[in-house]
């Protein structure tokens, strides 16, 4: 019924008749075995279309994992155009179905909306507006997902975060009985750890970037995230002047990003004294009754991270990766060098598996301090094998000394106190058990 035609330079097609046409197939350059598997479900599709009986299963199972271009070519010559009219028939399009979606959700946040649209926007692109959703198959969601890594050239990290997106959309879809199955469901949307975006900000580069600082606003939305660790624009945005305790050097930092989750609204952080001086800077120069700490960079226009970029570029710092991500985690690893990791977690309001994966750094000054301190051990050990202790010494050290030589022995040092206080009482030894136990 159909005929596989190879030629010299590794291309195939598969040529068959078809209500009395003569047709072509291109495949490319496919393998013999995949050019077979095509030609034998290319043959039960015109076998379908010419006795008017269904598609047998593992045909319409084998039209659901095939990619996009195959698809469109099986689309052009007729051979499941009709097979796709009869599952579009009224089904939902992909962009009314998202709009009803995100318009309706009123739990989200404004920013998580934009979020769901940025992703909305990418699915449209690719499967177009008026796609019925129930016609996009996995094997053109991997497509997807592959356009975006190609030709869009995004990182893989958006990537996954954008098919999370798509899969919440779809998800939906299938609550509301429009779909049978999730198209996105096999692939990957877990953010992967990429350490190699990390960068630590020494303090030698805070100064710098302060210098560069256009005012005190600005200065103090720096030191804010470097030294306090806040999320910007969110958390900065957020400081009112009630937030401030002066008297017990506090700052209550609301946190809009975790407050649907009860009991993280908000967290308490030190007033630490990297920031007190660029806080009073600020403070002597707010008008009376001003409510928000930060008033010039308030607009909806005002994007921070130009300027912080710009900044940068005055203080003729190269830009790091995660401008202000990595504030907060630099400063979350400086504090894990004195703090107990639990204390700065709740400061930063982060989990310490988050911290652990996502924010704690290796530094520089981690692999100084470990050569310097195997050094010194080295050279301790090699002073004491140089001057061994002669027996004569050991003997005579022995003689000398009146109590026992305890190192870190707390249990005896106890009983030895407890002896002590008896003695004073009664004047005598403590007896009664063997051997006799020593006088102090």
């Amino acid at each position: 019924m159909a005929s596989l035609a190879k030629y010299s330079n590794g291309t195939k097609r598969l040529l068959f008749s078809l209500d009395g046409k003569r047709l072509t197939l291109y495949l490319g350059k496919v393998s013999i075995r995949d050019a077979q598997q095509i030609q034998i479900h290319v043959e039960r599709l015109i076998s379908a279309r010419l006795s008017g009986r269904a598609v047998p299963d593992e045909t319409s199972a084998w039209i659901g994992s095939i990619d996009n271009v195959l698809r469109q070519k099986l689309e052009r010559i007729g051979l499941i155009q009709a097979q796709q009219k009869q599952r579009s028939k009224g089904s939902v399009t992909l962009k009314a179905f998202i709009d009803t979606y995100i318009d309706k959700r009123i739990d989200l946040k404004k920013g998580t909306k934009v979020s769901l649209e940025q992703g909305r926007n990418r699915l449209v692109r690719f499967f177009g507006k008026d796609r019925p959703m129930d016609t996009i198959t996995p094997g053109e969601a991997d497509d997807f997902r592959l356009f975006m890594l190609g030709e869009m050239g995004l990182a893989e990290n958006t990537v996954r975060r954008t098919i999370g997106k798509a899969r919440q959309f779809f998800k939906a879809a299938v609550r509301s009985h429009l779909i049978p199955a999730n198209p996105f469901d096999d692939i990957p949307a877990a953010l992967r750890e990429n350490k190699s975006r990390h960068y630590f900000i020494s303090r030698q580069e805070a100064d710098q970037v302060l210098e560069a600082c256009p005012d005190a606003q600005w200065r103090l939305i720096f030191v804010l995230c470097r030294y306090g660790g806040l999320r910007c624009p969110s958390e900065v945005l957020s400081l009112q002047w009630q937030d401030i305790d002066w008297e017990r050097s506090r700052i209550k930092v609301t946190s809009p990003k975790t407050a649907h989750h009860v009991g993280h609204e908000f967290r308490i952080i030190p007033l630490f004294p990297e920031i007190r001086p660029y806080l009073m800077d600020v403070y002597e120069q707010a008008e009376p009754g001003t409510q928000w700490i930060i008033t010039r960079y308030r607009l909806k226009n005002l994007n921070l991270r130009t300027q912080f970029q710009r900044i940068l570029r005055r203080a003729h710092i190269e830009t790091w990766p995660k401008l202000f991500q990595n504030l907060r985690s630099t400063r979350e690893t400086e504090l894990c060098e004195i703090y107990p990791v639990h204390v700065v977690c709740a400061w930063i309001g982060n989990s310490i598996p988050i911290a652990m994966k996502n924010y704690l750094q290796v530094t520089d000054d981690h692999f100084e301090q470990a050569i310097h301190a195997t050094q010194n051990a080295t050279h301790s050990t090699q002073k004491t094998m140089q001057n061994p202790a002669a027996p004569g010494d050991m003997e005579r050290n022995d003689k000398n000394s009146k109590t026992p030589q305890v190192k870190d022995n707390s249990t005896l040092k106890r009983t030895i106190q407890a002896h002590s206080i008896l003695d004073k009482k009664d004047n005598v030894g403590v007896t009664g058990l063997e051997p006799v136990t020593l006088r102090v």
